[in-house]
């Protein structure tokens, strides 16, 4: 077996929060990794809805609650820690229905001795929508973790076509991590065919590529880029996303969308037994 599949390949990482710990897999295993890290995470900057929406939950206000990411999970606990009220919303957390989107917010729930008790077969918008269709929610109060600032209007205007009474939170936002010009650079290596793999793990990666080559009129560059350039997926929304600007996904894991499953999809889709 070769345990460096992927010597001479460059791999573009746009990851940022745990950027070391991608780039580390990739180049043990032989690889080039191409540091571009699009988008950071932040708490929200306005913590006083978040400290409220907690403390509604400690209460006990909540009948469901819907987790559609881990990072919402973990900067909810860190406000409640903050706001010296962790322990309270952990115990309110044990008692409420909790449904995740995926693997990840239940692995944060795990991380604090809880379970999911439902989650989607898909983890996509779409997908919790499905399975919330077969409960009865009439009359409930579903709390509902958002990703970034995006309110999910669909996932909300179907709970309360429901008859539920929901209840959003934002515990973080989105920004800008790399500065343009770093951006487009790697825009313009993806066009000279200078990189062999581009490995999303965030929507928002493949949005701000895109905004930052419309701005800087290279379009044309990016769309000749992905088009040459092998195409790597953490999951289905990464993947939906891509598909939505005429991408295509080359490799993503199978099932668990996780670095280490996406890293297993990329040796196996370029290891040097495969053609390219």
């Amino acid at each position: 077996m070769n345990a460096r599949p992927l010597t001479g390949r460059a791999i573009a990482i746009p990851e940022n929060r745990e950027l070391d710990l991608f780039s580390q897999m990739l180049e043990l295993r032989g690889a080039t990794a191409v540091r571009c890290p699009l988008v950071a995470i932040l708490d929200a900057p306005d913590q006083a809805p978040v400290i409220a929406w907690l403390k509604q939950l400690a209460a006990g206000q909540c009948d469901d609650l819907i987790l559609l990411t881990g990072e919402g999970v973990r900067r909810l606990l860190a406000a409640a820690e903050r706001a010296g009220i962790k322990e309270t919303v952990i115990a309110a957390l044990a008692k409420t229905r909790k449904i995740t989107r995926g693997p990840k917010p239940a692995r944060a729930l795990r991380d604090i001795g809880l379970r999911s008790d439902l989650s989607a077969e898909t983890p996509t918008t779409d997908g919790i929508i499905e399975m919330l269709a077969a409960l009865e929610l009439s009359g409930r109060t579903v709390g509902v973790q958002l990703y970034g600032d995006e309110p999910n209007r669909k996932l909300i205007d179907f709970i309360r076509r429901s008859g539920a009474n929901p209840r959003p939170v934002a515990p973080y936002i989105y920004s800008d991590k790399a500065d343009d010009a770093k951006v487009s650079a790697l825009i313009k290596q993806l066009a000279l065919g200078e990189i062999d793999v581009i490995a999303f793990t965030s929507a928002q990666q493949v949005t701000r590529l895109c905004d930052v080559a419309k701005k800087n009129q290279l379009e044309e560059a990016l769309e000749k880029g992905l088009s040459r350039t092998k195409i790597a997926a953490v999951g289905p929304i990464v993947a939906e996303t891509l598909k939505g600007i005429g991408a295509r996904v080359d490799m993503m894991p199978e099932e668990s969308y996780f670095m280490k499953p996406l890293v297993n999809a990329i040796v196996a889709a370029l290891g040097p037994e495969q053609s390219y």
